[in-house]
């Protein structure tokens, strides 16, 4: 967690601001996140548009997040905002890394057994919302998230909030080209298959550091499926529960030794000690973050 930047808010609605999570300038995401403290005490995670990204959009996509309920996604609580403020949502706080950071934690690419689990638990995600008719519309690597207790989606309905159907997307703010599914760049309907397509990225992008790679930089157990999800024929690519039925992992996988910050029963995704150690450490800044003491008591 970082110290607030001068530009950034003191308040986010009724809440405090200790502190903001990460440079989502450097993670092609639409939005900003902030730690902030509630007038009950209670820890939160707090997230604005960006300045490039049309917030009246932005705020339409956040009450749809907020109506759902799918496993994986990031839960959005509250919804604000109004004409002298920009629209803003709040969830329960948890340590969390976008995957970009999660990379940069561990120096490189994650482990095959960490990615191969990652892509289950968003193959798993998606399918469940999916098979309710939604797509997430917003999938990228900026847009997951790690936690110890799994993987969590955020920037829901970021292609719808970049531009309308029937206008262009490539190269909007708050949108990752590397995975965009070229229907969704030319304008067309976010669908799962954009999804898929966007999954097939960020999976590539988990495994190499990259959205775009060549096939053979792959991991043998990604290079079928990935190639399938990138096919520009939305037709072409399958189905994310026949994904989850290549990517299920068939026995637990130990990647790093336990340590005091494991639980009792395994999580989710076995995440490397150097992601973990991360995570840590934004938690123990969270909790050792002060109020900011306000102007007027500062004068003598």
């Amino acid at each position: 967690m970082d110290a607030p930047r001068l530009d950034d808010p003191r308040h986010i609605g009724p809440h405090i601001v200790l502190g903001r999570l990460g440079d989502e300038l450097g993670h092609s995401a639409g939005e900003r996140r902030f730690v902030v403290r509630s007038a009950d005490g209670a820890t939160l995670l707090a997230r604005l548009p960006r300045a490039d990204v049309d917030p009246t959009r932005w705020a339409i996509e956040a009450e749809g997040a907020r109506r759902l309920s799918v496993s994986g996604f990031l839960a959005v609580d509250e919804v604000g905002g109004g004409p002298a403020e920009l629209p803003w949502c709040t969830a329960p706080y948890v340590p969390a890394l976008p995957l970009p950071d999660a990379l940069r934690a561990h120096g490189g690419p994650l482990p095959d057994p960490v990615v191969r689990a990652l892509g289950a638990a968003l193959a798993r995600t998606l399918a469940t919302a999916h098979a309710r008719g939604v797509p997430h519309a917003g999938l990228s690597p900026a847009a997951v998230l790690l936690t110890t207790d799994g993987p969590r989606l955020r920037c829901f309905g970021a292609v719808r909030a970049a531009a309308p159907d029937g206008e262009p997307r490539s190269g909007l703010p708050g949108l990752d080209s590397g995975a965009l599914a070229p229907e969704q760049a030319a304008g067309g309907p976010p669908r799962p298959p954009g999804d898929v397509y966007a999954l097939g990225a960020v999976l590539a992008y988990a495994a190499t550091g990259h959205t775009v790679p060549e096939r053979d930089e792959l991991p043998s157990f990604l290079r079928e499926p990935v190639t399938a999800c990138l096919s520009r024929d939305p037709e072409r690519r399958p189905q994310a529960y026949e994904l989850l039925a290549l990517l299920e992992p068939t026995a637990p996988t130990v990647v790093h030794e336990a340590t005091v910050l494991d639980t009792a029963t395994p999580t989710p995704i076995p995440l490397p000690a150097s992601v973990v150690v991360a995570l840590a450490h934004q938690s123990a800044q969270v909790l050792a973050a002060e109020l900011p003491v306000p102007a007027s008591r500062t004068r003598h």
